[in-house]
């Protein structure tokens, strides 16, 4: 079984058809971080164990979420819980790091239709990933909120981020690490009608995204 954390603030309206398209084999944890829609209910009610975090944060609810996964070396997956990701992908995050192909595998996003990923956003990104490339000497291209490692190496890192600087931390303690970091494509669709992004979503979102993600490199 591989367990995947799912953090989740205000996405109700995304959660039934996501959770639904869950393949087989793949045990969705959500990580409510502050929801006031429903979206625990909602969860619980499709099916899913739903764990409550009071800490703010994106990094706050990723942490919780892999803590509350089965021990062990089992393979983690990450995903935002909006609907902008297929599940069905999933397994090309975790099949390389169950082979011992990737540690950890994140995801490269391909945008599947026409103004999904903003131009603020993707520039951000894309200015952000040159930095992390010259710093750790990683072959990265996106610093996106879905990925597969395994949850005991992730833990031994000692991630100490809970806001947006968590991805960006991850990849730079892996390079450090000397970890073997590959990234897979998967596709990017548009969220599911009625939720927004926290990052993308607006210009400010984004600035704070990149404020926290700097804060990390430069430590």
């Amino acid at each position: 079984m591989t367990d995947v954390v799912l953090p989740c603030r205000n996405e109700a309206p995304a959660l039934p058809d996501l959770l639904a398209r869950m393949p087989a084999g793949y045990r969705p944890i959500v990580v409510d971080n502050g929801s006031t829609d429903g979206s625990a209910e909602v969860a619980r009610a499709c099916g899913a164990e739903v764990i409550s975090v009071a800490e703010p944060g994106y990094g706050a609810a990723v942490h919780a979420g892999v803590l509350a996964a089965d021990p062990g070396d089992g393979v983690v997956c990450v995903m935002d819980a909006d609907g902008s990701f297929d599940p069905a992908q999933l397994p090309r995050l975790a099949d390389p790091v169950l082979a011992g192909e990737a540690l950890p595998a994140p995801g490269l996003r391909r945008p599947a239709a026409r103004g999904v990923w903003p131009a603020h956003a993707r520039l951000a990104n894309a200015v952000l990933a040159r930095r992390l490339r010259r710093t750790t000497g990683l072959d990265i291209h996106d610093i996106g909120p879905i990925r597969a490692v395994r949850r005991a190496d992730l833990l031994a890192l000692g991630l100490r981020d809970r806001r947006f600087g968590y991805p960006l931390e991850l990849l730079i303690a892996a390079g450090r690490a000397g970890w073997r970091v590959v990234e897979v494509d998967v596709d990017y669709h548009p969220r599911a009608a009625g939720t927004r992004s926290k990052v993308t979503g607006t210009v400010l979102g984004t600035v704070r995204a990149v404020r926290d993600m700097s804060a990390v490199l430069a430590r």
